[in-house]
């Protein structure tokens, strides 16, 4: 008798989970916990449905042309866990939009209108991983708007608006491994922008309109191993820019109009294996700067005016005796002096670089 009941009962909650698959979806369930994957890609939708499955777990609504969330808009789906809401035309977001969503793991919202984030709007999310914000028109960043989130691992903000990262932007996010805010038109970094992102590891500011870089501006950044700075209008790098940086893997800095370096400037970067600094503006660097870093691997100088002189001679003397793979070799050449011009780096002798008097 127990039998049939449970049988019944599981029956009747499949036909009701059934008859809340909104008509233009497909929804897939899988038993043992049972949970719903519901695909509503494409299907036209103008609004969020109020109607999904109780065991929605997985929710595909890309492509539609949703333009706002608004409050409760997952108080059917207690057990939603992903949900994929890119290139719709989401303009707003009620601060009360993912109310209850504490199971909440992905948001995909890439590709829509959004501005501004809601003071607080993701409170809930204790569980969010991972949040796709890119390619929306949002200008400003808050503290309060990542209050709560401090399970999130990766934030993504490319091609958006923002100029400026402020101080404390992103204090909550006490777990975050990866950011992303490239292709923006971010020109100032506070210099408390970074606080509180001790566990971030990847860090990308490529494609931006940064001109310096603040003293100290990366030293919260303790378990950082990758910063990209690629194609921004750095002309100079105090000795403090880099400070904090000892757990550094991997910098680039290509495309910048880097004109000189101070010898010190990687001083703390013992671990760098990686550098990259080529498309810059660099006439001369002193080679002892790369003697302190034991572990580089590949160091890219290419496509900088070089002028081989004497002041050149530090750098063709640990060339000379290093393991580190110039990358690419061939295309390291020399633009002045008109007698050493396209000449080869590997075919300079030390003692052969001369200046004028």
């Amino acid at each position: 008798m127990q039998h049939w009941t449970w049988l019944m009962l599981v029956i009747i909650w499949m036909v009701q989970a059934a008859e809340s698959c909104p008509d233009v979806c497909i929804c897939s369930r899988r038993s043992g916990p049972e949970k719903s994957e519901v695909n509503c890609h494409k299907r036209g939708f103008r609004a969020f449905p109020s109607r999904l499955p109780p065991d929605a777990w997985i929710l595909k609504l890309g492509e539609n042309g949703i333009t706002d969330l608004k409050a409760n808009a997952l108080r059917s789906t207690p057990r939603i866990e992903s949900i994929n809401l890119e290139r719709n035309a989401i303009k707003s977001i009620h601060p009360q939009a993912f109310s209850g969503a504490k199971r909440l793991m992905l948001l995909n919202l890439y590709g829509n209108h959004i501005t501004n984030l809601p003071p607080r709007g993701f409170k809930d999310l204790l569980n969010l991983r991972f949040l796709m914000l890119g390619q929306n028109q949002i200008g400003t960043l808050k503290a309060e708007m990542f209050a709560g989130m401090r399970n999130l691992s990766d934030l993504d903000l490319p091609l958006n608006a923002l100029t400026t990262l402020p101080s404390n932007a992103f204090k909550p996010l006490i777990a975050l491994k990866v950011l992303d805010v490239s292709l923006n038109r971010i020109q100032k970094i506070s210099q408390k922008a970074f606080t509180g992102l001790r566990q971030l590891m990847f860090l990308n500011l490529d494609n931006n309109s940064l001109k310096t870089l603040p003293a100290g501006a990366f030293s919260p950044l303790r378990s950082l191993e990758m910063l990209v700075l690629d194609n921004n209008l750095l002309s100079s790098l105090s000795p403090s820019a880099l400070d904090g940086l000892e757990n550094l893997q991997e910098l680039y800095l290509r495309n910048n109009e880097l004109e000189q370096l101070a010898p010190d400037v990687f001083r703390s970067m013992a671990k760098l294996s990686q550098l990259a600094l080529s498309g810059n503006r660099l006439k001369t660097v002193d080679g002892n700067m790369f003697a302190h870093m034991p572990g580089l691997k590949k160091l890219h100088l290419h496509d900088n005016p070089w002028q081989c002189d004497c002041h050149l001679v530090s750098l063709v003397q640990w060339m000379g005796h290093t393991n580190t793979t110039l990358s690419p070799g061939d295309a390291l050449r020399c633009v002045s002096p008109q007698q050493l011009r396209n000449k080869s780096f590997s075919s300079l002798r030390a003692d052969k670089l001369l200046c004028s008097a």
